[in-house]
């Protein structure tokens, strides 16, 4: 099995040769963010409010953290079931996300957008929230702090295991 590693922020163009079935370990800046995060966001850039990131190129990890232990960067940290986020993906990826991460299969609608807007659907480790918890070395809240777990965090993960579910030609491992 061939592992490949790329840095989110200096590998971009490679992300677009990335076929379906391919194992990756992500190193850079993913921002989490689960379904109520997913509707404030949506809410405020149709509505033209400040974001406190770049929504261009940006990766989001559909996450909600258990509350971090002493000495822990965050608690566990795995994945949440990405249709949950279907209604927003299409938007979201027309405004820029180059990929999502979660668990799970996608709709026909995210799939069109990510194949439109030569995205990425990654899948990651459910049950493994413990070990992807360990891949994160820093998490800070940016937005959206009354919503506890389902804030949007950034995060710096090194070497984060993904496998690339459907890629920007809008192939799918399914």
């Amino acid at each position: 099995m061939e592992v490949i590693k790329l840095n989110i922020e200096r590998d971009f163009d490679k992300f677009l040769d990335l076929s379906a079935g391919v194992y990756v370990l992500l190193t850079g800046y993913l921002i989490s963010a689960r379904d109520q995060a997913h509707k404030r966001l949506v809410e405020d850039i149709k509505n033209n409010r400040n974001i406190n990131f770049e929504i261009k190129n940006s990766f989001i990890y559909y996450m909600g953290p258990t509350p971090s232990k002493e000495n822990q960067v965050i608690g566990s940290a795995g994945p949440t079931t990405s249709s949950r986020m279907d209604r927003f993906a299409p938007f979201l990826y027309d405004m820029g996300v180059r990929a999502t991460i979660g668990k799970g299969k996608r709709s026909i609608e995210v799939v069109e957008a990510i194949k439109k807007n030569n995205g990425l659907y990654l899948i990651t480790i459910g049950g493994a929230g413990a070990f992807l918890s360990k891949k994160i070395k820093e998490s800070k809240v940016i937005m959206y702090e009354d919503l506890g777990p389902e804030a949007i965090r950034l995060l710096y993960v090194e070497d984060f295991p993904v496998i690339v579910a459907i890629d920007s030609k809008g192939d799918s491992i399914w």
